[in-house]
């Protein structure tokens, strides 16, 4: 039999990415094609392509209600976001009373009555970050195809990074907003 290559593993063996956490995550295009618009004067100047990822990233935080946007910038040719999983965002009564499902609406305090019995729904289940990353690579690739470009496509995985203290937050949340400025030295300008 031959023998296979040993693939590296892109995320850390026996961890869980379903846990409660901040997650930093860079996904790049396939070959790190600048498809998403360019840097101009240090500021980010996203086409038709780049506002889709922008769309989609946001779709994210209205799709899964137990995670939250720190951060994130479109690149020519790759993105940058920070996610927060928080489980005690899901099954939260008051919270659902007082914002209404969408996180977007109030619900007005004379339909607070009529909610308890919507809000008996099934558990959320929650996805791992893969499957979260899978979703926003999957949604928007198929808007892209749909709208202008049928050879887009990310490239495979993602890259992450467990943010483990507040240090180090403030200096990956800089990293994001600063990327623009910072493109002329970034290893994805190729």
């Amino acid at each position: 039999m031959l023998d296979k290559k040993q693939r590296k593993h892109n995320r850390l063996i026996n961890f869980d990415y379903q846990t409660n956490g901040l997650y930093f995550v860079t996904i790049c295009t396939r070959n790190r094609e600048h498809l998403f618009g360019g840097v101009y004067h240090d500021f980010m100047c996203v086409n038709r392509i780049g506002s889709v990822v922008y769309r989609q990233w946001e779709w994210l935080f209205v799709q899964y209600p137990y995670i939250i946007n720190h951060g994130f910038i479109v690149m020519p040719n790759h993105v940058h976001g920070i996610i927060e999983i928080d489980r005690s965002l899901i099954g939260d009564k008051e919270w659902l009373v007082k914002h209404g499902r969408d996180r977007s609406r109030p619900v007005p305090t004379d339909v607070a009555n009529k909610l308890d019995i919507e809000i008996n729904i099934k558990p959320t289940k929650i996805l791992s970050l893969s499957n979260i990353i899978g979703a926003f690579k999957t949604t928007s690739s198929k808007i892209i195809h749909q709208q202008c470009l049928l050879r887009f496509a990310w490239q495979r995985s993602f890259h992450d990074h467990i943010i483990k203290n507040e240090k180090e937050y403030d200096q990956i949340y800089k990293y994001v907003r600063m990327n623009p400025v910072l493109w002329n030295r970034d290893r994805n300008n190729i």
